[in-house]
């Protein structure tokens, strides 16, 4: 039995914070930004919504969408570094508000890469039998943990939710493989600080991605059983659109096979991977049987990636 995803949905806040805008609270450039990063604008979450509110409304899509009920749930796990409060977990706030009384519920802290240890963790309870229906979810509120003083991280990160309900598919079809990873000594590049700000090294950071988001997307289409030209699409992490066209470049597929959604929504961090398939999904643009890969990278510092046949 194999582990797929059944459904997906997201929700991104309605307050857009544009490059422009950025122009008048921090020294920097809508041109400087978007060579650097390719973001043009990103969402930020009005202050009495949290990131506990954002899972709900992208889990009752996903639920929605892959046509199941929340009391189906056996298990709830939200990928977040900007939790609510320490405790209760996002995950247990969710499950009362879902209605999914027989569910467990715990949160995953990966930072970016945390969808993808989330959806690797899924996996195993089902394949091994345990549990049938896993709801995963991504979500942050950066924008509560962002010194809008920084120019160096001010213009980079957004808020929002993606998820995907995750459970037995057919043969053939589902995750094929994974691989995740972490490098604790790097751990000094990307952190939350004294002041409860994010800190990043951008440079070591940029270093670091380049390197392992590209190794670790041929890593997982090999484990599979595959070539670089059997896959159909790639959704990267939207931290930084060079970093994104490095994964791409490194299995040869066009623009138009990969997911960009930086442009729109800036880095999402664990929420940017479900935000981006869960578009894409709508967009129709990952079809029955295609060969998906998901890959990211994050604070830790973390990285991973999927493979998965598209369908149920």
């Amino acid at each position: 039995m194999k582990a797929g995803i059944l459904g997906t949905g997201h929700f991104v806040p309605e307050k857009v914070l544009t490059n422009k805008d950025l122009e008048k609270m921090v020294d920097t450039s809508d041109e400087w930004i978007k060579t650097r990063t390719g973001i043009e604008e990103r969402r930020i979450a009005e202050d009495d919504m949290d990131s506990s509110d954002m899972a709900f409304r992208a889990s009752e899509r996903a639920l929605a969408n892959a046509g199941v009920k929340a009391e189906d749930l056996d298990m709830i796990l939200v990928a977040t570094v900007t939790p609510d409060t320490p405790f209760p977990s996002v995950s247990c706030m969710i499950q009362d508000r879902l209605g999914a009384k027989g569910a467990a519920a715990m949160d995953v802290s990966a930072a970016c890469t945390g969808f993808m240890y989330g959806l690797s963790t899924a996996k195993q309870f089902i394949e091994c039998g345990d549990y049938k229906n896993i709801l995963v979810v991504g979500v942050e509120k950066l924008s509560k943990i962002v010194d809008w003083e920084d120019r160096n991280t001010a213009v980079l990160f957004g808020d929002g939710a993606g998820a995907a309900v995750v459970g037995p598919v057919s043969e053939g079809k589902g995750i094929l493989s994974y691989e995740l990873g972490a490098d604790g000594a790097g751990g000094e590049h990307l952190y939350q600080d004294e002041e409860d700000h994010l800190y990043m090294n951008g440079r070591e950071v940029f270093k670091f991605a380049v390197r392992r988001m590209p190794e670790a997307s041929v890593n997982v289409v090999e484990k599979a059983g595959f070539n670089k030209e059997d896959v159909d699409y790639l959704i990267p992490h939207q931290a930084n659109i060079r970093i994104m066209e490095a994964a791409r470049e490194r299995l040869g597929i066009s623009e138009e096979k990969m997911a960009i959604k930086v442009n729109k929504y800036g880095n999402n961090s664990a929420a940017s991977i479900p935000i981006a398939l869960s578009e894409a999904v709508e967009e129709g643009k990952i079809k029955e049987d295609d060969l998906v890969v998901l890959v990211g990278f994050g604070g830790g510092l973390t990285w991973g990636a999927v493979a998965l046949r598209w369908g149920k």
